[in-house]
Protein backbone atom coordinates (compact mmCIF):
# COMPACT_ATOMS: atom_id res chain seq x y z
CA UNK A 1 0.00 0.00 0.00
CA UNK A 2 3.11 2.19 0.64
CA UNK A 3 4.26 1.98 -2.48
CA UNK A 4 1.18 2.85 -4.15
CA UNK A 5 0.65 6.11 -2.11
CA UNK A 6 4.29 6.69 -3.20
CA UNK A 7 3.72 6.34 -6.80
CA UNK A 8 0.74 8.27 -6.41
CA UNK A 9 2.24 11.06 -5.10
CA UNK A 10 4.82 11.00 -7.61
CA UNK A 11 2.25 11.11 -10.74
CA UNK A 12 0.75 14.25 -8.98
CA UNK A 13 3.84 16.29 -8.14
CA UNK A 14 5.80 15.60 -10.96
CA UNK A 15 3.28 14.08 -13.71
CA UNK A 16 6.07 15.32 -16.61
CA UNK A 17 9.24 14.48 -15.15
CA UNK A 18 10.40 11.15 -16.60
CA UNK A 19 13.33 10.56 -14.60
CA UNK A 20 10.93 10.22 -11.13
CA UNK A 21 10.09 7.52 -9.28
CA UNK A 22 8.95 5.98 -6.06
CA UNK A 23 11.67 5.20 -3.79
CA UNK A 24 10.94 3.95 -0.13
CA UNK A 25 13.65 1.58 0.43
CA UNK A 26 17.15 1.23 -0.71
CA UNK A 27 19.33 -1.77 -0.89
CA UNK A 28 22.99 -0.31 0.54
CA UNK A 29 24.56 -3.37 1.43
CA UNK A 30 24.08 -7.09 0.10
CA UNK A 31 21.01 -8.32 2.38
CA UNK A 32 21.08 -4.90 3.79
CA UNK A 33 17.93 -2.55 3.07
CA UNK A 34 17.26 0.91 4.58
CA UNK A 35 13.90 2.00 4.15
CA UNK A 36 14.49 5.27 4.16
CA UNK A 37 12.65 7.77 6.98
CA UNK A 38 10.60 11.00 5.49
CA UNK A 39 12.51 14.62 5.62
CA UNK A 40 10.44 15.82 8.32
CA UNK A 41 11.96 13.05 10.32
CA UNK A 42 15.46 14.93 10.33
CA UNK A 43 13.83 17.20 12.73
CA UNK A 44 16.00 20.44 11.27
CA UNK A 45 16.00 22.63 7.91
CA UNK A 46 19.71 22.11 6.53
CA UNK A 47 20.91 24.32 3.65
CA UNK A 48 24.65 23.50 2.99
CA UNK A 49 27.51 23.59 0.85
CA UNK A 50 29.62 20.25 0.80
CA UNK A 51 33.02 19.13 -0.28
CA UNK A 52 32.68 15.48 -1.34
CA UNK A 53 35.43 13.08 -1.92
CA UNK A 54 34.77 10.01 -3.23
CA UNK A 55 36.39 6.60 -3.50
CA UNK A 56 35.91 3.36 -5.55
CA UNK A 57 39.26 1.20 -6.13
CA UNK A 58 41.57 3.42 -7.82
CA UNK A 59 39.22 6.02 -8.82
CA UNK A 60 38.71 9.53 -6.51
CA UNK A 61 35.16 11.77 -7.58
CA UNK A 62 35.38 15.39 -6.16
CA UNK A 63 32.20 17.00 -6.40
CA UNK A 64 30.79 19.99 -4.60
CA UNK A 65 27.23 19.74 -3.41
CA UNK A 66 24.51 21.88 -2.57
CA UNK A 67 22.59 20.23 0.06
CA UNK A 68 19.35 22.02 1.14
CA UNK A 69 16.48 19.31 3.49
CA UNK A 70 13.41 20.88 4.86
CA UNK A 71 10.02 18.69 6.25
CA UNK A 72 9.14 18.83 2.72
CA UNK A 73 11.93 17.52 1.12
CA UNK A 74 15.49 17.37 -0.09
CA UNK A 75 17.36 19.06 -2.76
CA UNK A 76 21.08 17.78 -3.95
CA UNK A 77 22.85 19.46 -6.76
CA UNK A 78 26.23 17.95 -7.61
CA UNK A 79 29.24 19.64 -10.06
CA UNK A 80 32.45 18.46 -10.79
CA UNK A 81 35.50 20.34 -10.19
CA UNK A 82 34.99 22.03 -13.65
CA UNK A 83 31.94 23.49 -12.70
CA UNK A 84 29.56 20.49 -14.97
CA UNK A 85 26.27 19.58 -12.93
CA UNK A 86 26.92 15.89 -12.03
CA UNK A 87 23.46 15.12 -10.85
CA UNK A 88 20.58 16.86 -9.83
CA UNK A 89 18.58 14.68 -6.84
CA UNK A 90 15.26 15.86 -5.46
CA UNK A 91 12.89 13.75 -2.70
CA UNK A 92 9.96 14.40 -1.31
CA UNK A 93 10.12 11.14 1.14
CA UNK A 94 8.55 9.30 -1.65
CA UNK A 95 9.10 10.32 -4.91
CA UNK A 96 13.36 10.51 -6.17
CA UNK A 97 13.52 12.81 -9.21
CA UNK A 98 16.84 12.91 -10.97
CA UNK A 99 19.06 14.59 -13.73
CA UNK A 100 22.40 12.74 -13.91
CA UNK A 101 25.29 13.99 -17.02
CA UNK A 102 25.78 11.13 -19.05
CA UNK A 103 29.41 11.18 -17.89
CA UNK A 104 28.51 10.23 -14.26
CA UNK A 105 29.59 6.68 -13.87
CA UNK A 106 26.38 4.07 -14.12
CA UNK A 107 27.77 3.14 -10.51
CA UNK A 108 27.36 6.39 -8.89
CA UNK A 109 23.25 5.60 -8.02
CA UNK A 110 20.95 8.63 -7.09
CA UNK A 111 19.11 6.44 -4.55
CA UNK A 112 22.68 5.25 -2.57
CA UNK A 113 23.74 8.61 -2.68
CA UNK A 114 20.00 9.47 -0.75
CA UNK A 115 20.67 6.67 1.64
CA UNK A 116 24.00 7.81 2.19
CA UNK A 117 23.35 11.42 3.26
CA UNK A 118 20.24 9.52 5.57
CA UNK A 119 22.88 7.12 7.18
CA UNK A 120 25.02 9.95 7.94
CA UNK A 121 22.93 13.08 9.27
CA UNK A 122 19.41 11.81 9.83
CA UNK A 123 19.16 11.10 13.91
CA UNK A 124 20.03 7.47 14.69
CA UNK A 125 16.66 6.72 15.80
CA UNK A 126 15.34 7.08 12.51
CA UNK A 127 18.17 5.11 10.92
CA UNK A 128 17.87 2.31 13.35
CA UNK A 129 13.99 1.61 13.02
CA UNK A 130 14.72 1.51 9.15
CA UNK A 131 17.47 -0.68 8.60
CA UNK A 132 16.47 -4.41 7.46
CA UNK A 133 19.06 -6.95 7.99
CA UNK A 134 21.19 -5.52 10.06
CA UNK A 135 21.51 -3.60 13.46
CA UNK A 136 23.03 -0.40 14.03
CA UNK A 137 26.13 0.48 17.18
CA UNK A 138 26.45 4.25 18.01
CA UNK A 139 29.50 5.55 20.16
CA UNK A 140 30.84 8.87 20.02
CA UNK A 141 30.73 10.01 16.39
CA UNK A 142 30.92 6.92 15.28
CA UNK A 143 27.79 4.62 13.30
CA UNK A 144 28.71 1.56 12.36
CA UNK A 145 25.85 -1.11 10.74
CA UNK A 146 26.63 -4.25 11.25
CA UNK A 147 25.20 -7.43 9.29
CA UNK A 148 25.85 -10.81 9.41
CA UNK A 149 28.19 -9.93 12.71
CA UNK A 150 30.65 -8.17 10.75
CA UNK A 151 30.71 -4.11 10.05
CA UNK A 152 29.38 -3.45 6.58
CA UNK A 153 29.01 0.54 6.90
CA UNK A 154 31.00 2.86 9.22
CA UNK A 155 30.18 6.59 9.75
CA UNK A 156 32.87 8.65 11.53
CA UNK A 157 31.80 12.32 12.22
CA UNK A 158 33.43 15.18 14.02
CA UNK A 159 31.32 17.78 16.27
CA UNK A 160 28.11 18.32 14.60
CA UNK A 161 28.48 16.92 10.41
CA UNK A 162 26.83 19.30 9.25
CA UNK A 163 29.24 22.40 10.22
CA UNK A 164 32.17 19.81 9.90
CA UNK A 165 33.71 16.13 8.48
CA UNK A 166 31.79 13.43 8.11
CA UNK A 167 33.53 9.65 6.51
CA UNK A 168 31.51 6.87 5.31
CA UNK A 169 33.09 3.56 4.85
CA UNK A 170 30.98 0.88 2.85
CA UNK A 171 33.55 -2.11 3.18
CA UNK A 172 30.56 -4.24 1.59
CA UNK A 173 30.66 -2.00 -2.20
CA UNK A 174 34.77 -1.08 -1.15
CA UNK A 175 33.59 2.68 -1.61
CA UNK A 176 34.92 5.75 0.47
CA UNK A 177 33.34 8.81 1.06
CA UNK A 178 34.33 11.89 3.04
CA UNK A 179 32.28 14.77 3.10
CA UNK A 180 33.21 18.29 4.43
CA UNK A 181 30.22 20.72 5.20
CA UNK A 182 29.66 24.66 5.53
CA UNK A 183 26.65 26.39 6.26
CA UNK A 184 25.08 28.32 3.86
CA UNK A 185 23.29 31.93 5.12
CA UNK A 186 22.71 33.04 8.21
Amino acid sequence: MRAISSLFVCLLLSACAAASRPVDTVVVAPGVVLALPAPAELLRTVDVIQLVTARHGDDVFVFEGRLSVGPGGLRLVGTDAMGRRAMDIAWNGGCLTVERASWLPERVRPENVLADIVLIYWPEAAVRRGLRGATLETGPGARTIIADGRAVIAIRTQGDPWLGAAQLSNTAWAYDIEVRSAGVGP
